[in-house]
């Protein structure tokens, strides 16, 4: 996956699920590549379902959001992606 020639970054989400978060890049201006990879013009994501988060007797599912891209394409990814994982508490 990785272009050394491009910037790489991760992060851990919880409490999305992976088709869910797919879809948000979809929505993003990607192109979903299989279940796990989406590409869009200056940017790719690599999605990783990691072992459920347990808090008592609570699961919570994590990701893996592995991203690298460039430009103003990229940064617009991350801004629209950030938006939608931004959800008020309720």
């Amino acid at each position: 996956m990785r272009d050394t020639n491009l910037p790489a970054h991760s992060r851990d989400v919880r409490g999305i699920p992976l088709w869910l978060l797919r879809e948000y890049l979809v929505e993003a201006g990607g192109t979903a590549e299989g279940d796990h990879v989406v590409v869009g013009d200056g940017w790719r994501v690599r999605l990783t379902q990691l072992e459920d988060v347990e808090v008592g007797s609570l699961r919570v599912g994590e990701i893996r959001v592995e991203w690298e891209g460039e430009g103003e394409a990229f940064a617009r990814m991350q801004e629209i992606l950030e938006q939608k994982l931004l959800r008020a508490g309720g």
